[in-house]
């Protein structure tokens, strides 16, 4: 061990032996292929750095156990399995490599459909029982047929770019992709998604699992979709509601699916997993072995950054450089990613132009970890990836949105203000974000009316028409439901034209009353918000 920096690193799932090794060049390192949870909580107060995949839990227990690890590496793309507030708490450089597997995940998604296109499974499993029973298993050709992509992150451009050499016509539906990006990928974007279910022969599902995707194709979208589809998901479980997909397969109205990833993992005795029109695999997205070895690789680079104390592009919770600036910003940066989580629900359409201005006091630092905060809120729901300060700026060049900050030292109302502007396909749509008195934070101006707003984890936006009676018209559809409005604030820019209403509420609201407030005469659009 002579002339090796005096770490320890513990590899407690197996990665790549080459990720290994390369870990070995510079620290002991000790190596399992699974370890029990008991031994890890007994040791984990040995080693600097920890490596895990998706199977172990390093929760509060296991990092408060660690009296000197200094980085815990995921190989791989989720951080489900780590408590990453514990380990912020703690200093603890938490990081992934979520790069790793997106061609894996993308040419399983081309495989699954494939599959489902030609009943390749059924037959299959029909030959090896010495059948030959080729009228049963006609398919159909994925050429001239439409394939709806369902969100165009990086594997969804990569399936877009596979499917097209089918000569296949590419829809998509993501609300945060630029049209000059999608018109690179030759995916004709549409404005919901009902609108790709309606001419899609295929659908593939390429979104995280958020409240807002959480069953997006049940029981409503199947009855819409094109009589026939074929519904591919090699994205999260839970997307699909998965009784209403077995429902519509049953009613015909579903031709086939394939399926990688289920609400419930292992599914168990789960009927759709029996169904000769599905397709089923095991959670194999990640699962090739150049995936693996990129992970493993990649991860060990993670490591020996972070010991090293070097740039970590994979940092999830990466702690700020120059400690003077971070001090000033620190009470910013949590109201800049709220804000940009505001901005991602309120958004319509998809935008090419994200302008902030910083006004006031703190426009003298180098506000730049402002930006990145608020595009981290902003991305963190609607991105499949990992959002990161590191990141959330590649995201939004991905997704060809040019990102501007302006600064002045003059602010209008507030000593501080950040403001931002974003242009898209649906026009232009402002809000702010302020503290005030003791670091009490503020939405201001947002949908540019005057509206002063605390925020709150659930809250809702509502348009109206200016005229008597319309506050008390939402508050009694909300009172109907039982919600309790825990706070109010309404704006306006001219009198007897159209005035803005943000509610702070107690409890969230669910689709169908949003929908049941749209209907109310008036009343323009409502969009509810889970900060």
């Amino acid at each position: 061990m002579a002339g090796k920096p005096s770490f320890k690193v513990l590899v407690a799932e197996k990665i790549s032996v080459e990720g290994v090794e390369k870990l070995k060049k510079l620290y002991e390192v000790d190596a399992f292929d699974k370890m029990p949870r008991e031994d890890l909580l007994e040791r984990i107060d040995e080693y600097d750095a920890l490596v895990v995949r998706s199977g172990t839990k390093v929760d509060a227990e296991v990092i408060e156990r660690s009296g000197r690890l200094r980085v815990i590496g995921r190989a791989g793309i989720g951080v489900d399995n780590i408590d990453i507030d514990a380990a912020t708490r703690k200093g603890i450089l938490v990081a992934n490599v979520p790069e790793s597997n997106i061609v894996s995940a993308a040419e399983h998604t081309m495989a699954m459909l494939m599959a489902t296109a030609r009943n390749i499974p059924a037959a299959d499993y029909s030959m090896s029982r010495g059948e030959w029973n080729r009228s049963a298993f006609q398919g159909v050709e994925l050429y001239g047929k439409t394939l709806g992509i369902v969100g165009i992150g990086r594997i969804g451009g990569l399936v877009a770019e596979r499917a097209s050499a089918f000569e296949m016509r590419l829809i998509g539906f993501d609300p945060f992709i630029s049209q000059q990006k999608s018109k690179q990928l030759g995916v004709e974007m549409k404005e919901t998604l009902e609108d790709v279910l309606e001419e899609a022969d295929f659908i593939t599902l390429h979104v995280p699992i958020t409240d807002d995707t959480r069953h997006m194709l049940g029981a409503k979208q199947f009855d819409m979709a094109k009589k026939g589809i074929r519904i591919v998901n090699v994205s999260r479980g839970g997307i699909i509601d998965e009784q209403a997909l077995l429902e519509a397969i049953k009613d015909g109205r579903v031709a086939g699916a394939a399926l990688d990833v289920f609400e419930s993992e292992p599914p168990g005795e789960n009927p759709l997993c029996s169904m000769p029109q599905v397709v089923v695999t095991p959670h194999l997205g990640a699962s090739t072995s150049e995936a693996q070895y990129k992970a493993g690789v990649a991860i060990a680079d993670q490591v020996i950054a972070g010991l090293s104390g070097e740039f970590v592009s994979g940092a999830v919770n990466m702690a700020m450089p120059h400690k003077e600036v971070v001090e000033a910003l620190r009470p910013f940066m949590p109201l800049c990613e709220k804000l940009g989580r505001l901005y991602a629900s309120l958004m319509k359409g998809a935008v090419t132009e994200i302008e902030l201005e910083i006004l006031g006091e703190i426009s003298e630092h180098d506000t730049a970890l402002l930006t990145v905060a608020f595009l981290k809120g902003m991305f963190e729901n609607i991105s499949m990836d990992t959002i990161t300060y590191v990141n959330a700026p590649f995201v939004a060049s991905e997704r060809g949105i040019t990102v501007k900050e302006s600064k002045s030292r003059q602010s209008r109302d507030y000593v501080n203000l950040i403001v931002v502007t974003s242009k898209g396909d649906d026009g232009k749509m402002i809000a702010g974000a302020t503290l005030i008195g003791k670091g009490q934070e503020i939405f201001v101006n947002v949908l540019d009316f005057e509206i002063e707003i605390t925020p709150s984890k659930y809250m809702a936006f509502i348009r109206y028409a200016d005229k008597p009676g319309m506050i008390g018209r939402v508050g009694t559809v909300l009172g109907d439901h039982a919600i309790n409005i825990a706070g109010l604030q309404v704006g306006r820019k001219a009198i007897k034209g159209e005035a803005g209403m943000g509610l702070n509420l107690d409890t969230p609201l669910d689709p169908e009353l949003i929908e049941e407030l749209k209907a109310q005469p008036g009343i323009n659009d409502a969009v509810f918000i889970t900060l």
